[in-house]
């Protein structure tokens, strides 16, 4: 089946794909305002609305705001703008309007809890820079209790409206070269979400991110739109584990019409993740659009259900449409990532309209995350379910890694793997080949050709 991407999508390849500056570069351009009086003005509030497809939960209304506060600033990228931050959000929380201005450097060195806004704008105008102390941050971030996720700020209340086009960059590259040489450490996540509500966040580029770019825990009715995420390492040190989003017992979530570029997953759905819809995204350098990991602590009922993702363009992934699953016995991905012998479901999960160009596996369906061995995997098989999940309307050609396999289809059990399906898959190998590896699936509902030959789970 033919298909065509949103000319956003198209725009976005076209137009977000130079080089990005480096902080001296920013630097020299930013003393042009040294010294000047920088105009005050409000960015106009952005009209969001859901297309083609609409959301599981109407979507946010923002009330009127009263009131402007503009944050002062040291402008210099050294002292710490933090207290300046929280006067303005405190003075224009319950009704008002914050503003980040245009062309002002604010520099954040102290981790900030701000799950007390409510009824609120804040419009980054300007560059919000976060400093790389890294023992600081180790020492201070806020953490989330899962995954080693720790944030720089903790974003939470009540609609909450965050747009205007500025930038927030993580100063990723220590954190980078830290890893490299400890893989234990804390590194913060840009943005950490927990117990936000009826808000939305657009119209502004992520930088630099030291691990995720979003981890939204705790939140519901939440719309994300127009977000440009990119910052690869300078150093030979890959900037790893940075995905796009990473939701965790929230609901009603929305991201859309946004351009990633980045190491990781480009959106991945968590335990207790509800209710979501994902549309127009163009996706370069990720591991997918996942749908896990799930099933990861022993004692923990993990759930992802009633899923939809939307018309994704997927260029020089390891993945296109994921949904990855540890099996029930220890398993070690990595020194710091390990688990298995969870439970839970994932059910009603659909990816509709994907362009696949130089990816691994266009689909993966993988009961055996975290598990190099097939016959370990299959002794002790996943207790999580996955049912209901449809692949419809795939088109390009994957990478040369798998040839001539384009996909795998691997459930530990065909009792607690089923009612899978694919259609309309026109997707080849770089041999011209659609074979997928088949395992405890119904391979009649599935429109490619099945293997037997194991490629390898991960």
């Amino acid at each position: 089946m033919r298909f065509q991407l949103t000319i956003f999508l198209l725009a976005a390849s076209a137009t977000l794909s130079t080089a990005l500056p480096t902080w001296q570069a920013f630097q020299d351009w930013a003393k042009g305002f040294q010294g000047k009086i920088v105009p005050d003005h409000t960015s106009p509030r952005p009209s969001i609305s859901c297309h083609p497809k609409s959301p599981y939960l109407p979507l946010p209304f923002p009330s009127p705001r009263n009131k402007i506060c503009y944050v002062r600033s040291h402008n210099d990228g050294i002292t710490d703008d933090s207290p300046y931050i929280l006067e303005a959000l405190h003075s224009c929380n319950k009704g008002g309007h914050v503003v980040f201005r245009e062309g002002i450097r604010y520099f954040i060195s102290t981790a900030l809890d701000l799950t007390f806004l409510d009824h609120i704008d804040i419009d980054i105008q300007g560059y919000v820079l976060f400093s790389n102390d890294t023992t600081y941050w180790q020492a201070n971030s806020f953490k989330f209790g899962f995954q080693n996720v720790t944030s720089f700020f903790k974003l939470g209340g009540n609609d909450v409206n965050i747009y205007g086009g500025g930038t927030l960059d993580g100063n990723g590259q220590a954190w980078y070269d830290l890893y490299a040489k400890d893989i234990y450490i804390l590194r913060p996540v840009l943005i950490g979400i927990d117990g936000l509500h009826d808000s939305i966040i657009s119209n502004l580029a992520l930088r630099y991110s030291p691990q995720y770019y979003h981890f939204v825990a705790n939140a519901t009715n939440v719309v994300f739109d127009n977000i440009n995420i990119s910052g690869a390492s300078t150093s030979a040190n890959v900037a790893k584990n940075t995905d796009g989003w990473d939701t965790y017992r929230s609901s009603g979530i929305v991201i859309q019409n946004s351009y990633i570029n980045n190491g990781d997953d480009c959106v991945a759905f968590k335990p207790n993740s509800t209710n979501m819809l994902v549309q127009n995204l163009f996706c370069n350098g990720s591991h997918g659009i996942s749908v896990g990991s799930l099933g990861q602590y022993v004692g923990e009922y993990d759930i992802v259900e009633n899923i939809y993702v939307f018309n994704a363009s997927m260029h020089n992934t390891t993945d296109g449409a994921r949904i990855k699953v540890w099996p029930d016995s220890p398993s070690e991905l990595s020194g710091d990532l390990q688990g298995g012998g969870g439970s839970g479901m994932v059910n009603n999960i659909t990816y509709d309209t994907m362009l696949i160009d130089n990816v691994d596996y266009a689909i993966e369906v993988d009961q055996c995350y975290g598990q190099s061995n097939p016959t370990i995997c299959l002794q002790y098989p996943s207790s999580l379910t996955i049912t209901d999940i449809v692949f419809k309307n795939f088109k390009g050609k994957t990478s040369k890694k798998y040839v001539p396999e384009i996909g795998t289809f691997a459930c530990s059990s065909g009792t607690v793997c089923n009612n899978i399906s694919a259609a309309d898959i026109e997707v080849v190998s770089p041999s011209g080949s659609d074979l997928a590896y088949c395992l405890n699936v119904d391979e009649m509902a599935l429109d490619v050709t099945c293997s037997s030959v194991y490629k390898g789970f991960n």
